[in-house]
């Protein structure tokens, strides 16, 4: 019981390693959270979290591996993951004006399909399963520190419940920290939203620059 237990918190550890982190898929949750709701950020975290999925498959399948070695494949990538970030960045702006005259929020949510759009697109996801990913489907062992240096076995189904579990938990509390803060500061609304176009504009430079450089 001990080993499993370890085993689900250590996938839980990396599953918040790769949701946690600040960048345009939380970008786009917070975006949604402000603008829509709790429930609209949470629909957007689950995009993600779909992506993730998609690439579990796909690490199990052995294609992650393809993509590390063809770098023409990945600099395409990165360039329609640049354009996408450069779009969503726009459409992030336009909220922000919105949002500081007061319109109505617009109950329409598509955070669901465009985060899972940039996942799939995004390189630095495929990276992270070619790295810390592969933790997940590798049978070894794993030092969890916050356990006294306990090893737990990898490449077993509770570490790879507890990855998803973390991803789950973060995308239920993020966006729920979000909205009530939301309602007890002003101006929260419009800060968010113009934070989310910066942080997706910067990305989408950065995607295309690297692109670039791979060709």
């Amino acid at each position: 019981m001990t080993g499993t237990l370890g085993a689900i918190l250590a996938g839980i550890l990396l599953g918040l390693s790769l949701a946690a982190p600040p960048g345009p898929m939380n970008a786009i949750i917070a975006e949604e959270s402000v603008l829509r709701g709790w429930d609209a950020g949470f629909r957007a975290g689950l995009g993600a979290m779909s992506a993730d999925a998609c690439f579990f498959v796909v690490a199990l399948a052995g294609v992650t591996a393809v993509i590390r070695e063809a770098e023409a494949v990945r600099a395409g990538m990165m360039a329609v993951g640049g354009l996408l970030m450069l779009y969503f960045a726009l459409d992030a702006a336009k909220s922000t004006g919105e949002s500081v005259v007061g319109t109505d929020r617009d109950p329409n949510s598509t955070g669901f399909r465009r985060t899972f759009a940039l996942a799939l697109t995004n390189p630095y996801q495929v990276l992270w399963w070619l790295t810390v990913g592969v933790t997940l489907l590798d049978p070894g062992t794993l030092a969890v520190p916050v356990l006294d240096e306990v090893h737990v076995a990898t490449g077993s189904a509770a570490i790879v419940v507890g990855f998803f579990v973390g991803i789950g938990l973060w995308i239920t509390a993020f966006p729920l920290v979000l909205t009530r803060a939301d309602r007890r500061i002003d101006g929260f609304t419009p800060a968010i939203a113009a934070t989310s176009a910066l942080v997706l504009a910067g990305f989408g430079l950065l995607f295309l620059y690297r692109a670039l450089f791979l060709l």
